[in-house]
């Protein structure tokens, strides 16, 4: 069974491995019978939070997440989904707006069949939106019983600190979760954001624990590139021919030589070592398959010795993310341009 922690501050507790259902639909597994399974699985294991997206596979994902939890099981999950991203093709249907947020909550709510939605969650940061107009949104949602709390994705610490402040002094709800990158090969946010979460009390949900599945043993020694679909989407983090990948080659395969010694799949020892950090709450796993996530339940459980870490560090030392596209956000100050160059006359 997997253990639990306290989520943050809030009197919360959930487990310490999360089922990520962003593989679920059409961009992974588009059989919901299997989703289904998987989800209420993993249920059965002790696991009981469930996170997901209205932007993955177009709302299919969270659909699927629906059916499984309507089957009586909704009220003992933690249930966090996310807006943000473009649903649909209308430019319209995306951001941090009020006007796209009231919208969405409805939209996710129907597709997961439920009443409520415990952590609301935006899933990235809109810089051109005033962060007060999206908490003054988000507010109104709880206050109407639609959502229990509200969360960021993929923040800078800036933006963290900056939602605290506007939440004290504006009386706006406060956002009590941050969900970040973080893995033996991306940790750039033990840098700042791990510690400001820390000092704010907020309860920390990494993504991609397996960094995407380099760390799942499919590009150990020197095996050909698995084919997916998100490497197809972002080649820049997955293609290992990529020379901004060298350095994770490299470090797969030392990490897999490391687990090896250390009596461990590479899966358990990705994920027990991200569950290590104090500032971590639960972890995000995101299976595709049943196999999938029998493969890393049991890295809950799994505890590294000193000796191993300080090899983890050896190998990938703290705070350094080999590859920038795994950040997993560049913020516009550096994407575009026109922000940072003056216009000639």
């Amino acid at each position: 069974m997997v253990d639990l922690r306290p989520f943050g501050r809030t009197g919360v507790q959930i487990s310490s491995l999360t089922l990520g259902a962003m593989n679920f639909g059409s961009r992974g597994n588009p059989d919901h019978e299997d989703g289904i399974r998987i989800i209420h699985r993993a249920l059965d294991e002790g696991i009981t939070a469930i996170d997901t997206a209205d932007v993955y596979s177009h709302g299919e994902s969270e659909e699927i997440v629906g059916k499984a939890l309507s089957t009586g099981r909704r009220d003992d999950v933690f249930l966090a989904t996310k807006f943000h991203g473009q649903v649909g093709d209308n430019p319209q249907h995306r951001g941090n707006s009020r006007r796209w947020i009231v919208r969405a909550v409805d939209n996710s709510l129907r597709r997961l069949r439920t009443d409520w939605i415990d952590l609301y969650q935006v899933h990235r940061p809109e810089p051109d939106t005033d962060i007060d107009e999206t908490l003054g949104a988000l507010t109104d949602l709880v206050h109407q019983g639609k959502i229990r709390y509200v969360g960021s994705s993929t923040f800078e610490p800036s933006a963290i600190v900056e939602g605290q402040w506007v939440a004290q002094r504006r009386g706006r709800e406060r956002v009590v979760s941050e969900q970040p990158p973080y893995s033996i090969l991306a940790r750039g946010v033990e840098r700042e954001v791990l510690p400001v979460a820390q000092r704010y009390g907020l309860a920390v949900l990494p993504w991609s624990p397996l960094a995407g599945g380099w760390l799942s043993g499919r590009y150990y020694g020197g095996l050909d590139a698995p084919i997916s679909r998100r490497a197809d989407r972002f080649p820049a983090r997955f293609d290992p021919t990529a020379a901004a990948n060298a350095g994770k080659l490299a470090a797969v395969d030392e990490l897999a030589a490391l687990a090896e010694q250390a009596g461990l799949s590479l899966i358990h020892l990705a994920i027990a070592f991200v569950l290590e950090h104090p500032a971590v709450t639960s972890a995000i796993i995101g299976p595709r398959t049943l196999g999938h996530l029998e493969s890393q339940l049991g890295a809950a459980k799994v505890t590294l010795p000193r000796d191993v870490l300080d090899r983890i560090d050896a190998i990938v030392p703290p705070g350094t993310t080999l590859n920038p596209a795994d950040a997993g956000y560049q913020p516009p100050s550096l994407t575009d341009p026109a922000r940072r160059r003056r216009q000639s006359p």
